[in-house]
């Protein structure tokens, strides 16, 4: 009888070694230890009161079928809007694909735009699963090494000579995770004319977008209508729960975008849909407003007290919700000092390993997505397991 086996793709995706530390986190909260939680993505917001209401309604009002397989018409409106008053960009609803989640999103792009055996560029460290959703395409992310004195900023002067026959696009988030970099208008400009003149095509990751606290808060849409963009629900709106993103394309790319999405997921969660549309009404942006000041306060809180504690803070902070930070003054393994952490003094951190290749086993990332009063607590215990060692 053969034996059966997964597929090879499997193998070459690579878990989250951060899974290790929220098992083990987990483990000991429900022990009865205090943990805190700087390891995970997810703010202590819940989505606004207002949003969940919509869905609410959505639900009694029997909005529980399917929409269209590119979104509900009033949120790609909704969408649209939002666009031209914030960000003076215009964009048309036809080309607003409405996903599950940014994950969705990024999945339709990578069977969009790449082809089997080709690789997209993108910088070392970014988010793991922009290149794991590649394996599935048969593709592969090449990684670019950048620097933390250049704040991890890819050298786009040197794009033309890790650009291949088989290279199809270069892919990048700003804000960043895990570094929390902000790339400037003028980046995000060159990076497009290098990529018009190799011939490839040029996605940005948009999904913190709005949680920017120095730099400009822009879109890549209001530099060229042919960049592609991903947007999420998720972290401005804080509706992680409810699995919503979206995909922006050119005009050229809708048809193909729709019978992929079509064929993919049917559509995104129709209550979902409903509920979003309220989040664009002005009463849940300026409460959006608040979480963002809020999570300002909390940037500055952990970037001083990193600073008083030792510990470098090596990107540029400027963006999202997260700090990457160098321990190498106090470890030369990074997975293993949070893990010991955890033990001793019961604060998650996320490894660097996660993120990248290069010096990975250097940094860690801290998400300031708890309160100031917790933030404090954790420099404190961190400041004592470091003076112990």
């Amino acid at each position: 009888m053969r034996k059966r086996k997964l597929a090879t793709r499997v193998e070459n995706i690579m878990p989250f070694q951060v899974m290790a530390v929220l098992a083990r986190a987990k483990e000991l909260a429900a022990q009865g230890e205090d943990v805190i939680h700087l390891e995970i993505g997810e703010p202590d917001f819940v989505a606004p009161e207002a949003v969940g209401l919509a869905g609410e309604r959505a639900i009694n009002q029997g909005h529980t079928g399917y929409t269209s397989a590119t979104g509900l018409p009033e949120l790609k409106a909704a969408i649209s809007g939002y666009y031209q008053s914030r960000y003076g960009a215009t964009v048309s609803p036809e080309r607003i694909i409405v996903t599950p989640g940014a994950s969705g999103a990024l999945l339709l792009m990578s069977s969009l735009m790449v082809n089997e055996g080709e690789e997209v560029v993108m910088p070392d460290p970014c988010y793991p699963c922009n290149r794991h959703f590649l394996v599935q395409v048969g593709a592969k992310a090449k990684l670019v090494e950048t620097e933390a004195t250049n704040g991890f900023e890819m050298d786009l002067h040197g794009l033309s000579d890790v650009w291949q026959e088989n290279t199809a696009g270069l892919w990048l988030a700003s804000p960043s995770n895990p570094t929390g970099a902000v790339l400037s208008r003028d980046y995000i400009t060159t990076a497009w004319d290098k990529v018009q003149q190799l011939g490839g095509h040029l996605l940005v990751d948009e999904i913190y977008q709005g949680l920017v606290y120095e730099g400009e808060d822009f879109s890549a849409l209001s530099i060229s209508d042919d960049i592609f963009v991903v947007n999420s629900f998720s972290k401005y709106f804080a509706m992680t729960g409810w699995r919503l993103g979206w995909l922006v394309v050119p005009e050229w790319a809708v048809g193909g975008a729709t019978k992929l999405a079509q064929n993919l997921f049917i559509s995104a969660p129709t209550v979902s849909q409903h509920a979003a549309v309220r989040a664009f009404s002005e009463d849940v942006l300026a409460e959006c407003e608040e979480r963002r000041q809020t999570l300002n306060k909390r940037r500055v809180t952990l970037l001083e007290g990193l600073s008083d504690i030792g510990l470098p803070v090596v990107a540029p902070a400027h963006g999202a919700f997260y700090v990457y930070v160098d321990v190498s003054s106090v470890t030369n393994d990074a997975m293993a000092w949070c893990l010991s952490l955890l033990e001793k003094e019961k604060v998650a951190l996320t490894p660097g390993a996660d993120f990248g290749v290069k010096d990975a086993n250097r940094y860690v990332r801290f998400a300031y997505t708890c309160d100031e009063d917790r933030l404090r607590e954790a420099l404190g215990r961190i400041a004592h397991f470091i003076a112990s060692k």
